[in-house]
C-alpha cells in the first residue's frame, strides 16, 4: 500500500437520470482527496438523459459509455481503465457519507495486512432520500465471513473498499450472472482474502419500486438458490467449526431455517437434506430441537399463506 493510494470509485448506471447526480456528487465530495470518479454507462436508452447529467461534470469524472451487458460487465470495464490501486462500488442510487473512503482509509493504516477486504454498515433510504432504518452487521471474527455469508448477507456492495490486484486471484465479476454478481464475488473473495468489519454507517443505501431486483423477481430468486447451494456444497466441516458453530450438521439446519425465512426455499430444503445426511447419534438432540424449529415455522408459513389467499388475498 502506497502512502495516500488512489481510490477508484466506479458507478455502473443504466437508465439512472432520476438518482445519479447524488451518487456522483457524493463521490465527488468525500474528504479524502485522492479518488477518481469513473462513470460507467451501460448502454442506457433513455433519450440521453443519463448521460447529458455525466457530462456535466466534464473532466471531474471520467465517463464511459458501452454496450449494454449488466451490472457485472460495467464494474469489470471500470475495472479495466481504473489508475487507483483501491476498488470502490457505488450503485448510481445510492450514496456515500462524506467521509467513506477516509474512514476505510485510516482504519487499513491501522492493520498489518493491508490486503484485506472491507465493509460497514450502511442505512436504507427511500426514493425520498428519507431514512428507513440503520443496517448494523453483526459482527464476527473474520474467520467466520465464509460461514455469515451462507447463514445471511452480511456485506452491502457498496461499503466495500478492496485492493484492485485482488482481482488477479479470484477473477472479475461475473457477467454471466444477472443480479448475485455481488453475492458470488464476496464468496470468491472470502475463499482468498480476511475481511474486516469497521462499525460505522458509511452508506446510503436505497430503496426503491425500478430497483432491477423488483423488475426481475424470478431470476434473482432462482439466482440466489443457486448461488447457497453451491456454496453449501463448498463450505467445509472446519471453516464451520472455526465459526464457532459446534458441528456442521447445526450449520446445516441453521442455514436452512434462515434461508426459509428469507423466502429462499429450494436452497432451504437442500441445507435440510445436508443436516439430516450429517445426522448421528453425537448430535441427536441438537439436530431434534432446530428440527422442530424449523418445522414449526414451516407450518406457521403454511397457515399465513393459507389464510392470506382465503381472506385477505385482495390486501395483498
Amino acid at each position: 500500500m502506497t502512502k495516500n493510494p488512489k481510490v477508484s470509485i466506479i458507478i455502473p448506471v443504466y437508465n439512472g437520470s432520476n438518482y445519479l447526480k447524488e451518487a456522483i456528487d457524493s463521490a465527488l465530495n468525500q474528504t479524502y482527496a485522492n479518488v477518481e470518479v469513473i462513470v460507467v454507462n451501460d448502454g442506457s436508452n433513455d433519450n440521453g438523459k443519463t448521460e447529458n447529467i455525466a457530462k456535466c461534470y466534464s473532466d471531474k469524472i471520467k465517463y464511459f459509455y458501452k454496450e449494454n451487458g449488466g451490472v457485472a460487465s460495467a464494474l469489470n470495464f471500470g475495472i479495466s481503465v481504473m489508475e487507483g490501486e483501491y476498488f470502490s462500488w457505488l450503485s448510481h442510487d445510492d450514496i456515500y457519507k462524506s467521509f467513506k473512503i477516509e474512514k476505510q482509509l485510516d482504519y487499513l493504516n491501522n492493520l498489518i495486512l493491508k490486503d484485506v477486504i472491507l465493509y460497514s454498515n450502511y442505512e436504507i433510504i427511500d426514493e425520498n432520500s428519507k431514512l428507513i432504518k440503520k443496517k448494523v452487521i453483526k459482527q464476527g471474527h473474520p474467520e467466520r465471513i465464509k460461514v455469515d455469508l451462507i447463514l445471511d448477507y452480511p456485506i452491502n456492495g457498496c461499503t466495500v473498499l478492496l485492493p484492485k490486484k485482488c482481482f488477479n486471484k479470484v477473477g472479475l465479476f461475473n457477467e454471466g450472472l444477472i443480479t448475485t454478481q455481488d453475492y458470488d464475488m464476496w464468496y470468491r473473495l472470502s475463499r482468498k482474502y480476511e475481511y474486516f468489519y469497521i462499525p460505522e454507517v458509511l452508506v446510503s443505501s436505497r430503496i426503491h419500486p425500478n430497483q432491477n431486483t423488483n423488475l426481475i423477481n424470478d431470476i434473482h430468486r432462482q439466482e440466489v438458490n443457486d448461488f447457497y447451494i453451491n456454496t453449501l456444497n463448498k463450505i467445509t466441516e472446519k471453516e464451520v467449526i472455526d465459526s464457532g458453530i459446534k458441528s456442521i450438521r447445526l450449520f446445516y439446519l441453521n442455514a436452512a431455517i434462515n434461508l426459509k425465512r428469507r423466502f429462499f426455499q429450494k436452497s432451504s430444503e437442500y441445507s435440510f437434506y445436508l443436516a439430516n445426511s450429517k445426522s448421528d447419534k453425537n448430535n441427536f438432540k441438537y439436530l431434534m430441537k432446530i428440527t422442530i424449529y424449523f418445522l414449526n415455522f414451516y407450518f406457521v408459513n403454511k397457515v399465513f399463506n393459507f389464510i392470506k389467499r382465503k381472506f385477505f388475498n385482495n390486501f395483498f
